[in-house]
Formats: structure tokens, sequence, C-alpha cells
């Protein structure tokens, strides 16, 4: 395994106080006692960037010190998808999970994507294969097949076309057709069908984070927050949804807060969400009952800092099964 050499810190102060402009970012949700021990690594990811012509790609569920501090392209999946398709970085860092750095790999197959722990998966990319998308097929044939996203590059080999939560209503209506597949999520499937009249057969896949929130909940909040506004993300079940002011992906929420500015407000999903969007907004209030997602949790700014000093994991994926991927993924990007 290649390496390259360990930075060299500045001998001049510490850490903590050359990166205390970064930490003027987040000082409201992370204690200085906390930012002494994190400032060594946002320091040296810094200069390893320099160093190796390398750009961080962060999800919007990531922890605010890389969100805000470390990383250089923060978004939804969409938003991550597009942005991996037009760097010209020479190392791409993906801190998420494991199939968004396959689909940075997709869309820049001479790059190097580095994945700061492979262990980082996901419920819905686990809950279908290959050969559960080809039996799909034979069951339904002449039906076309949509991926989430949140599916493995084999899965996306199979399929007609990707979508994200952000642009999965505007992708089944873009057939044109009375009935279509959407797989792995049936929550994210029955409330697009919903959106958009479109009958659309699921697979019996769902998020361990967004399936947790019940109508119930929001029922409490409202209660106990009269006025609240609730966002719900859309892989939350469909009662949820109904039952919300507002449903979208973590882009379109952060843009609804960004806009409509409500005093009061909850993010139903992740709960690094509502961290990072609060640091933007530090006039409005964020009540957070929220989940963790124990797969983004695996990334943190010192297994960042490792992949770019050692070239650490990898990411490959077999060329076959890559260019067929690559195909659905470009389709969802022209759309």
């Amino acid at each position: 395994m290649s390496s390259v050499t360990p930075v060299e810190m500045p001998a001049v102060g510490s850490a903590t106080a050359r990166t205390s402009h970064l930490y003027e970012r987040v000082k409201r949700v992370i204690p200085p006692a906390e930012w002494g021990v994190l400032a060594n690594d946002v320091e040296a990811i810094q200069h390893l960037k320099i160093e190796r012509n390398a750009v961080i790609l962060a999800h919007n569920y990531q922890t605010p010190e890389i969100y805000h501090c470390v990383a250089d392209i923060v978004g939804d999946s969409l938003t991550l998808a597009r942005e991996a398709a037009t760097t010209d970085a020479d190392v791409i860092v993906l801190a998420g999970v494991y199939f968004m750095a396959e689909t940075a790999k997709l869309l820049n197959p001479q790059k190097t994507v580095l994945m700061p722990d492979p262990e980082a998966g996901c419920s819905l990319a686990d809950s279908i294969t290959p050969a559960d998308v080809r039996q799909l097929r034979r069951l339904h044939p002449g039906l076309p097949v949509i991926a989430y996203v949140n599916t493995s590059a084999a899965v996306k080999a199979e399929v007609d076309v990707c979508c994200t939560s952000g642009n999965a209503a505007r992708v089944v209506k873009s057939f044109g057709l009375p009935k279509v597949i959407m797989l792995p999520d049936q929550y994210l499937a029955q409330n697009v069908a919903a959106e958009t009249g479109v009958e659309i057969l699921s697979w019996a896949g769902q998020c361990e984070v967004h399936e947790r929130f019940t109508a119930s909940d929001i029922a409490e909040l409202r209660e106990a927050h009269p006025g609240i506004t609730v966002l719900v993300h859309p892989e939350c079940p469909p009662e949820v949804v109904r039952a919300a002011d507002f449903a979208g992906s973590t882009g379109a929420m952060a843009d609804y807060v960004g806009v409509n500015r409500p005093s009061s407000v909850v993010l139903l999903t992740e709960c690094s969400m509502s961290d990072n969007i609060s640091v933007q907004y530090p006039d409005l209030e964020f009540v957070r009952p929220c989940n963790l997602c124990p797969h983004m949790k695996k990334i943190t700014v010192a297994n960042i800092r490792q992949a770019l000093e050692e070239n650490r994991h990898v990411v490959e994926i077999d060329p076959e099964t890559a260019a067929r991927a690559r195909v659905s993924v470009e389709r969802m990007l022209a759309l």
C-alpha cells in the first residue's frame, strides 16, 4: 500500500490556536474541550488536501467538524454525485457511506477515490442484490427498473436508471408510464407513488434511521412545541410524511429552512443534520429528536486524515460492472 510523507505541522503555537478560525464556525455545537481533541486532525487534513490535490465530499449527515471544517463540498446524495462528476481533484475522499464512494468512483474512473472506513455501509444497500434485480425483471418483463442511489454498484449495473430522494419523482415521471419498479426503499417508493400517481412496484427495504419515526412522534412534537414546523425525509413511512409540513431530501430540507426561516423547526432525519444547519441559522430554534446513523458515524476526522496520509481504502470496482453501472448514474444526472 502506497503512502505519503506524514504532514509536518508548523511549530508555532498549538493546533487549537491555529484552527481557531475554523472553530468559530462550529463553537455553538462543539465544546472547546472536544475541539482540542479534533484540532490536530483538522489542521493536518487541510495541509494534506493541498499536498495531494484532494477534495473532500461530505454528506449532510456528517458531524459538524467534518461538514463545516474539512469538507470542500457538502450536500445530499444528488449534490455529491453531481460534484463528483465535475471535480478536477486528483483524489476524492468520500465522507459518507460506501455506496456514495462507489458512485464517486463510477463518475471518476481515472481518479483515486478513498473511503475513510469501508465498513460504513447502508441498510438499504444491503437489502438487495443483483440477483434480486434480475428476478424482478423476470417477474415483471418490460417494466423499467429504477434504483435509489443507496445501492451497490453491482445493483446499479442491473437497472435502467438511478434516482435520489431529491429527484425520484422526476425520474419516475420521465418514463411516461403508468407502472415502474423502484428499489430498494419501500417507503420512498410509496411516497413517490402518492406524489406522482404512478403505480410503483417496490422492494421490502427500509432505512434503519428513518423507519423508526412515527406519526405519533409528530403529534407529540406539535403538542410540546406549538407552532413548530416539521420537516421529514421521504424515506420515512407514508403516514409520517402525511403528518409533516414538508418532506424532501436533506438538501431540500436545508433549502426549506433557509428560504422559510421557521422560528421553531424539527428535522426528522439523522442527528447531525440539525447540528449542521443550526450552525448556519443561529437565530432559529432547532428541536432535536433524531436517530443516529451508525454507518455515517464511522467516518471521523482521524480516519479521513489516515486515508489521505496512507492512501488508505482505495475504492475499486470491476470494470465491466462499473461500465454498466455508470450508465444508470449518468442517465440520472442527465435528468
